[in-house]
């Protein structure tokens, strides 16, 4: 299975510190966030990654190249100056990711999960499978439920998403090209029964702030 990590924003909530570098390449424990995730991802068995550029693009260049000293094989997706938001992002990466279920992974979070589970993850008739973590409490209203195995939308929203998940590429069939967010088409397959779910429980951290970043430095080097 392939693997796309979403890497292109700018990172606003976290300036100035993303004025000069792009949010991905952002050091923690003397690695760049985004090779926490490339080397965890080698380990558990993939070889094909697909990283999405847009602000300072030629700097994540730079830093990953062609991914061979990592043991995977880099492919870039250039959105161009402006990033196209979760959703756009991932259907323009499309032609990269083939034509089977791929692993995506937010940029910008941090997580110990195993994502070896999810390379055999079979979707059946599902169109994606979302990885939830409890409410944190930077988001306590969360985002879905679980009933089971499936993700449902209510209000009392119970679990709140990883950035982890798998998706298949008939879940943007109805999408069209140009910059638009993951959520509404995500709705539309929740309501349709056709994702599925599971909650996570270990190490998970957003690092939407300056203030976050530091807190994740500092336990990754007390260890």
């Amino acid at each position: 299975m392939k693997a796309m990590i979403l890497a292109a924003g700018r990172g606003e909530r976290m300036r100035p510190l993303t004025d000069a570098m792009p949010k991905p390449l952002l050091p923690v424990a003397d690695k760049p966030l985004i090779r926490h995730h490339i080397e965890r991802l080698a380990r558990a068995g993939v070889r094909e990654l697909v990283i999405t550029l847009a602000w300072k693009g030629a700097m994540r260049r730079e830093a990953l190249g062609n991914g061979e000293r990592f043991g995977v094989r880099i492919a870039y997706s250039d959105e161009g100056e402006r990033a196209l938001e979760t959703g756009g992002g991932i259907f323009n990466a499309l032609p990269l990711l083939g034509s089977d279920p791929f692993l995506i992974v937010n940029g910008d979070v941090w997580t110990d999960f195993p994502f070896g589970a999810l390379l055999d993850k079979h979707l059946g008739r599902d169109l994606a499978h979302l990885v939830l973590v409890p409410n944190p409490p930077q988001h306590e209203k969360g985002d879905f439920s679980l009933a089971a195995d499936r993700v449902i939308e209510r209000s009392g929203a119970t679990a709140t998403y990883s950035g982890v998940a798998v998706f298949a590429p008939e879940f943007f069939a109805a999408c069209a090209p140009g910059p638009f967010k993951l959520l509404p088409p995500l709705l539309a397959a929740i309501g349709a029964d056709r994702v599925s779910g599971e909650l996570y429980s270990g190490e998970w951290f957003d690092i939407g702030t300056p203030q976050r970043l530091a807190e994740l430095d500092g336990l990754l080097r007390s260890r």
